[in-house]
């Protein structure tokens, strides 16, 4: 509960600042004038200044509160331990930065999900600790999970007061197998959480009432005709293919920037220099009174969403008559901002649609703390809502079904859009429960749902997710799954890939030999036996221990006697048992779901309790590859 509701507070009072420096900044663009260097600038210094700051502020206290921090958190749950990571400094850092880049509106087009995932588990953290001082217990790597999975769901719930969406988008992006045991706890803080966040809008009168944020008015006697869910798989299929080709292309160009030389010098030197440069791109491109007004520009990324999701066709709207471009944005009829009297609706989106999505290609590149989903939900959002106009010219009266005729309603289309493509982006089927409880309405649930199924299929067959992929682009540990009917896992023993050259331990060992194994070696931990002719395995010993231990020479051995490890363990050097062992008869699918469902670093294999060899992450995924790519035949 306290969980939830800190990160309530955070999130509501990041939002009230955050506003008003918005506010500030179209205030400061209306007031400059009409001279055009003048408003470029007011357009232009602000987001660059904010985007500079963020980036040089939040990588000088630590480099791990950049980018959204899924990819680095779906690695510490799979066992990884990333020093810093939970640090509360990194949580000052990320708040700041987060709060800076936010600041620059829908010019830089970018969200907070990510982050506040990132700092509710950092909040997580830090309550444990406060805990298990409290109640004098010793640390538990169990309840530490147990908080993380609760806290992944909570940083999703208060972004968008949505605690189912938020539990089961946590469970299928940070983790494989999940325990029903946290279950319940997830959706207890998630539900704390999003209850305080809408409660704080209530107590300062932005709303009556609790309700959804982004709500609509569809049609609900009727809100689509069953001919339309033909174009509604059809969209979900449109949004798998585009979320490969922008996946192939983030992931690729997110290499090319970290490779090519010049972009790496600078991000090695100056990365606000950098952050500068982008940001720079982005807002010249996004002003107004240049290309900026064919793609809604002037609207904010929630008012994106609200005019995306509107029940009327706007392309019959203007079909007839052509209203004039506003000088500025009229709060009645934001979606005049979507049409230009050079450009139809049509134009504008598929602008909107082409740019945007080499923009936030760009803008993820940037390292400052940023979140990604909701960009590409409102991308998602723009393909349905282009689908629904091209849908609402073609039938002006609507699809007859049943001999009765109801109108198409393009923001059904511009729903299933967000879904579908986030759905795609992320490898999840929650951003269809997200898009209903974002809206307040699920009229729309099975075409929606299907819409999402449809992207997914064509999305996980052919690309990894966002988070997969900037995993493997930052080159973070992770452990690729083992996945489609071709890898033939199951023949595949441990003893085809299994490290043999061990550093072994016996009890007997003089004292010598086991200095020159641990200073000619650096591995963690050492296998230990019996003896050195029965090979029989028998138990650990972690380096920091032995060496400790090899440094403090226990006064009871006299001097000139040949000592052995068995005086060394005998003396207070701890010893862990062995309990989990691989056979080399074992399964790689075995192996690997072993390693996945425990979060397993390394295993000893043993023939018969003799120790013949180890398996780790290096073996594995050497193993994986292999099977995915075999060598070709000489």
């Amino acid at each position: 509960m306290a969980l939830g509701v800190l990160m309530a507070l955070i999130s509501y009072a990041m939002n009230f600042a955050i506003g008003r420096v918005v506010r500030a900044h179209k205030w400061l663009y209306r007031e400059v004038g009409d001279g055009h260097l003048l408003r470029y600038l007011s357009w232009t210094v602000y987001p660059v200044a904010l985007l500079s700051f963020s980036s040089g502020f939040s990588q000088s206290i630590t480099p791990f509160s950049g980018g959204s921090g899924l990819p680095e958190l779906k690695t510490m749950l799979s066992g990884v331990v990333l020093e810093d990571y939970l640090d509360i400094k990194n949580f000052g850092a990320k708040v700041v930065g987060l709060s800076c880049t936010l600041a620059t509106g829908s010019t830089i087009f970018l969200g907070k999900v990510g982050p506040f995932v990132h700092l509710s588990v950092m909040i997580s953290a830090y309550l444990g600790r406060v805990r298990a001082k409290t109640m004098g217990e010793s640390q538990n790597k169990a309840k530490e999970i147990e908080m993380l999975a609760a806290a992944a769901a909570v940083g999703v719930a208060t972004v968008f007061a949505a605690p189912f969406s938020g539990v089961l988008f946590s469970i299928e992006v940070m983790s494989s197998h999940f325990s029903v045991w946290n279950y319940w706890r997830g959706f207890f803080a998630a539900t704390c959480g999003a209850f305080m966040f809408r409660l704080l809008a209530v107590f300062n009168s932005e709303q009556e009432t609790i309700t959804s944020i982004y709500k609509t008015r569809f049609r609900v006697d009727v809100p689509f005709d069953l001919p339309e869910i033909f174009f509604f798989v059809a969209l979900g299929a449109i949004c798998g293919v585009l979320s490969c080709v922008y996946l192939f292309c983030q992931r690729n160009f997110l290499r090319f920037i970290k490779t090519n030389r010049y972009t790496a010098k600078l991000l090695a030197t100056s990365k606000p220099s950098y952050a500068a440069l982008a940001a720079l791109i982005l807002a010249s491109i996004t002003y107004p009174p240049g290309v900026g007004r064919f793609m809604a520009s002037r609207l904010s990324m929630a008012e994106h969403l609200r005019t995306l999701f509107d029940n009327n066709s706007w392309a019959l709207m203007t079909r007839n008559s052509s209203p004039p471009w506003p000088a500025e944005p009229d709060p009645q009829n934001l979606w005049f901002e979507w049409y230009h009297p050079r450009f139809t609706i049509f134009g504008t989106l598929a602008f909107f649609l082409v740019m945007k999505f080499w923009m936030l290609i760009l803008a993820t590149t940037i390292p400052m703390p940023a979140g990604y989903f909701m960009p590409i939900f409102i991308i998602g959002a723009a393909i349905g809502r282009l689908l629904g106009e091209a849908l609402s010219i073609a039938f002006p009266e609507g699809i007859v079904a049943g001999g009765e005729v109801n109108p198409i309603m393009p923001g059904g289309y511009a729903l299933a859009g967000a879904a579908a493509f986030s759905g795609a982006v992320t490898h999840t089927i929650s951003t269809a429960l997200l898009a209903f409880e974002l809206t307040g309405q699920i009229v729309h649930a099975l075409p929606v749902l299907m819409a999402v199924l449809a992207a997914n299929v064509i999305s996980q067959n052919c690309q990894p997710s966002f988070y997969d992929g900037t995993i493997m682009a930052k080159k973070l540990p992770y452990l690729p799954w083992i996945r489609g009917r071709k890898i033939g896992s199951h023949p595949v023993s441990v003893e085809h890939f299994m490290n043999s050259t061990l550093t072994i331990l016996a009890k007997d060992m003089p004292l010598e030999e086991v200095i020159k194994a641990v200073t000619s070696t650096d591995v963690a931990q050492f296998p230990l036996v019996e003896t050195r002719e029965s090979q029989i395995l028998v138990g650990i010993v972690e380096r920091t221990h032995l060496v400790q231990a090899l440094q403090t020479e226990p006064a009871s051995w006299a001097p000139g006697q040949q000592c052995c490890l068995q005086d060394v363990l005998a003396g207070g050097c701890p010893t862990q048992p062995v309990t989990l062992q691989l056979s080399p008869e074992t399964s790689l699918y075995q192996t690997h779901t072993l390693f996945d469902l425990l979060t397993l670093q390394t295993l000893f294999v043993t023939s018969r309790g003799r120790a013949v060899g180890s398996v780790s992450w290096v073996e594995l995924k050497k193993a994986i590859s292999t099977l995915i790519n075999p060598p070709a035949p000489k």
